[in-house]
């Protein structure tokens, strides 16, 4: 896929890990102007980990731009570790990474859980961020939850139909129980199928149009293995926030946020994460504005979305 309107690659100009509690391990990487205005990239999943392509949303001549792993994910250690992984301690590490990186506010960008987890840092620490970039806007309610396990057949009931079909007849009336139970199983040889379907399943349906290449990226052992077990104890846990945030989502604490100026970028025919949410989002963030891309689905590496993102940050480059 042609990949133009995203910067060009660029290599990392420091890396490092954190010791966190609990025995977790982040990694982390500064890329772009080491002097720049500092941004951090907030991955999807949760559980997903960044990649090499996500710093290419940044003019590296003008941003600073911190991404990290999150604790299980990618390459922050151990791999798929659910002990003492949750939303605030999430919270809690990026206000650490930001206090060992020395900076003092900086610009968060999110899609998908990576936009959960933006909201949720700005309403913990809104004196710590200059705006928020989110696209395919998640806000943790559990109809949110329930959609992507079931209301997806919908519109692709074919991949919902292998989603459901890997899991023997009798396990079937608790899809999330079954997979939770089968990916934290005591024997390792049954977590890498069950990833593989659950991340899979995922993949199918985050394109407008069929991308075996997405596709091959969810199905990689290493990915699909943090991505499944991390976003099923996730899910299974009321993503980890209060039960006002619970039920009204994130909404219910946009008010300690509203002034905070924010680019919210939607595809039209998301799937996993369907606009309206995004519309709920924008009503109630006064400083927010809201694009809709509409020939895109989930994907951030769309091409109405890739080219959606990196004009919202071009944006907050000129407008400071």
């Amino acid at each position: 896929m042609p990949r133009g309107d995203l910067f060009p690659e660029i290599g990392p100009f420091e890396t490092g890990y954190l010791p966190l509690t609990e025995g977790h391990v982040m990694y982390w990487e500064q890329v772009g102007n080491p002097r720049g205005a500092p941004a951090l990239f907030l991955h999807g999943g949760p559980g997903a980990g960044a990649g090499a392509v996500h710093r290419r949303f940044f003019d590296p001549g003008f941003w600073r731009v911190v991404i990290f792993d999150q604790r299980g994910a990618g390459r922050s250690r151990p791999l798929g570790a659910l002990e003492a992984n949750t939303t605030p301690d999430l919270v809690e590490d990026i206000e650490a990474l930001r206090r060992h990186l020395d900076i003092e506010r900086w610009l968060l960008f999110g899609g998908s859980w990576g936009s959960t987890l933006a909201l949720a840092y700005a309403q913990a620490y809104p004196h710590r961020v200059t705006g928020c970039v989110l696209r395919g806007v998640f806000l943790g309610r559990q109809v949110e939850v329930e959609w992507f396990l079931s209301g997806l057949g919908i519109l692709f009931p074919d991949a919902h139909a292998n989603f459901v079909g890997f899991l023997p007849e009798n396990e079937r009336g608790d899809v999330l129980g079954s997979y939770l139970r089968r990916l934290t199983d005591p024997a390792p040889a049954l977590h890498p199928p069950a990833a593989r379907a659950w991340s899979v399943y995922e993949g199918s349906c985050s394109t407008l149009l069929p991308s075996p290449d997405t596709v091959t990226g969810f199905a990689q052992d290493r990915t699909a293995l943090g991505l499944a077990r991390i976003e099923a104890h996730y899910f299974a846990n009321g993503l980890f926030l209060p039960d006002e945030v619970t039920e009204g989502g994130l909404l219910a604490r946009m008010p300690q946020i509203g002034h905070i100026p924010a680019e919210i970028v939607q595809g039209r025919y998301d799937v996993i994460c369907p606009a309206r949410t995004a519309f709920e989002l924008a009503a109630a963030w006064p400083a927010a504005r809201l694009t809709v891309v509409p020939d895109a689905g989930h994907s951030a590496l769309e091409p109405g979305i890739r080219r959606a993102l990196v004009a919202a940050v071009e944006r907050f480059r000129f407008n400071r």
